[in-house]
């Protein structure tokens, strides 16, 4: 028997690219499907929402300012880190969602495929939702989807990883930045996720990760002024409704909460979910005699 002692994971916010503990210093104990402690998670707070939001809004412009292929590279090499770490995920998710190591490690497989298909629509979606219009007049018609901006995403209560890989992945595959509400029950994948972000190519702030009481951090952020969006995946009924009142108040878009089954083929709809279509006239002109047109 070795005397030696196990060294505890500290599990922190994950906010602006760096690694706060809650500013309100509290925690709560996560345990397994069997009731055994697994890990003191980062109960977080007004505070550590508005924190977030702050830390998103700063990273807007510059993510969706980079090109369609740099964003896909980028969610491809999350892929990369995602691979490496493959073993630590299935024993999270394992423990989170009281599944064999077997099942947990197709859960994690799917997911990272998952998250290499939306790193692939990062420079096609524009081409499926956009386009040139025809008029009836001299002038170039052209529609081009644009991100929304900030988006605050409940993540599914009970799929801890697949089901979080595929509602943050459109979201900030098509330019958005996120702030992740992790699932309360089974929040350490969530948690997990950020080391990998952090030591990737996202920028910081493009991913904003929080945990804790879902209702107590949603209601901040679905009042924020600055937030732009909001996906009630993970809220019950009575939360949703609740959070959709809320969310009125400066018109954001709301994703309502549907049944989903997260192994099955996603299809578009949450990456143009947060989009906007952005139309532009420009006025065409004669080239010379032959009367041609640009």
């Amino acid at each position: 028997m070795s005397d030696r002692l196990s060294v505890f994971k500290t599990y922190k916010l994950y906010v602006g690219g760096k690694f706060p503990r809650s500013e309100s210093g509290r925690v709560y104990e996560v345990t397994d499907a069997k009731g055994k402690w697994l890990a003191n998670a980062p109960l977080g707070s007004r505070k550590d929402a508005r924190d977030a939001v702050v830390a998103a809004r700063k990273a807007q412009a510059g993510w969706a300012g980079a090109t369609a292929y740099n964003r896909g590279q980028v969610l491809y090499r999350v892929a990369e880190m995602l691979e490496g770490r493959r073993e630590q995920f299935v024993r999270e998710v394992a423990d989170a969602e009281g599944v064999s190591k077997s099942k947990a490690a197709a859960q994690v497989d799917a997911a990272i495929d998952r998250w290499v298909w939306y790193a692939g629509w990062t420079d096609k979606i524009a081409q499926v939702v956009g386009g040139a219009n025809p008029v009836a007049g001299p002038f170039f018609n052209l529609s081009t989807p644009e991100p929304t901006g900030v988006v605050t995403v409940l993540a599914p209560q009970e799929s801890s990883f697949l089901g979080l890989v595929s509602v943050l992945a459109p979201v900030i595959a098509t330019g958005n930045t996120a702030v992740v509400i992790a699932s309360e029950r089974a929040p350490l994948p969530a948690l997990s996720l950020g080391e990998v972000l952090a030591t990737s190519d996202v920028p910081g702030g493009v991913v904003n990760i929080l945990a804790g009481r879902t209702a107590e951090i949603a209601a901040p952020l679905a009042a924020h002024q600055d937030v732009n969006a909001i996906d009630l995946t993970g809220a019950d009924a009575d939360l949703a409704r609740d959070l959709e009142i809320a969310a009125a108040d400066n018109l954001k878009r709301v994703f309502r909460p549907q049944p989903v089954d997260f192994s099955a083929d996603p299809g578009t709809h949450r990456l143009t979910a947060f989009l906007e279509t952005k139309t532009v006239w420009h006025p065409t002109g004669s080239l010379g005699a032959s009367g041609s047109a640009y």
